[in-house]
């Protein structure tokens, strides 16, 4: 059977625009099909849970397609029953999916329909576990990036202005609030000493950590903070920042290219299956942009090829 989430307000009014141009061409198609909207944050992630809870226990094929951005995506594999049985499709709405240009996905979501249609080549990638919350213990899987510091401060900048009625609709006026408060998290980002835990036998101190990312696929918010990173070699990317300098802060994250690089002043970068972070001041911390509160201890790890996806 044929699932669809589609998160009608991704992109701005784009995901229930195109979602309306995608259903007219099952129709047409003759597609046998369901859908269901969404109404707001956390959503997907229950319906793909009801959606998939039986699937293994079945035999039946389930194919499960988000019509949304990166952060429908991470509700949707947050929420699914994983089986051999259940294989995923991706149709990203708007610009700058790190997950669809990892992927290789094509640009035009009716591409995107089409290859689902066809049941074009399923590979099988990897997924990465976010463990965290001392007094209610929290997990949450991810398929780009997980990480705190700077990028996990401006997801959440982003989620308070949204529910404030601060981002407006109308491109212009949410592109210029958009990097208002991109502006703002730079300036105002602390740093904060700690240490990573590589496979729980190298221990590294850091001082002045600025932003950590754990990545799945090689960028992040488009900047590539893991050039050369595979999506399914069992391996989360590693990629630090920490320089107590703003000028080089800002450097780095503007570098032609948006990319960063061992050889830029306060990058380091490692391989691993397993980091764990201890802060002695807690930091924003995200999941695929989705917000995770402010934590000073967290764990995250790579989990390999469980997941069947089309591309």
């Amino acid at each position: 059977m044929l699932y669809f989430i589609v998160n009608p307000n991704a992109g701005g009014v784009n995901g229930y625009r195109i979602w309306k141009r995608l259903e007219r061409r099952l129709v047409r198609k003759k597609t046998e099909y369901q859908v269901v909207l969404t109404g707001g944050r956390g959503e997907a992630r229950l319906i793909a849970a009801e959606l998939t809870e039986n699937a293994a226990g079945s035999g039946e094929e389930i194919i499960l397609a988000g019509v949304g951005g990166d952060g429908t995506m991470n509700e949707i594999v947050d929420g699914v029953h994983i089986s051999e049985n259940l294989i995923l499709g991706y149709i990203p709405v708007g610009g700058g999916s790190d997950l669809a240009r990892g992927l290789h996905l094509p640009r035009r979501p009716g591409a995107c329909l089409d290859r689902i249609l066809s049941s074009g080549e399923v590979r099988k990638i990897d997924y990465g576990v976010l463990d965290y919350g001392d007094d209610a213990p929290m997990h949450r899987r991810f398929l780009v990036s997980a990480g705190c510091g700077f990028e996990a401060g401006f997801t959440e900048l982003l989620r308070i202005q949204h529910e404030e009625g601060r981002l407006s609709g109308i491109p212009v006026v949410r592109g210029a609030a958009e990097k208002a408060a991109y502006l703002n998290c730079l300036l105002n980002m602390k740093t904060v000493r700690g240490s990573l835990i590589l496979d729980e036998a190298r221990r590294i101190e850091l001082n002045h950590i600025f932003l950590m990312s754990a990545l799945i696929q090689p960028t992040e918010n488009g900047r590539r903070l893991a050039p050369g990173s595979s999506s399914a070699d069992g391996l989360l990317a590693v990629s630090v920042l920490h320089n107590a300098s703003r000028l080089r802060q800002i450097g780095a994250l503007t570098a032609s290219g948006f990319r960063i690089t061992p050889n830029d002043a306060g990058v380091r970068m490692y391989s691993c299956r397993e980091v764990k972070v201890i802060l002695e001041e807690a930091m924003p911390l995200h999941a695929d942009g989705e917000t995770c509160g402010m934590q000073s201890e967290f764990i995250m790890r790579c989990v390999k090829q469980k997941l069947n996806i089309i591309c």
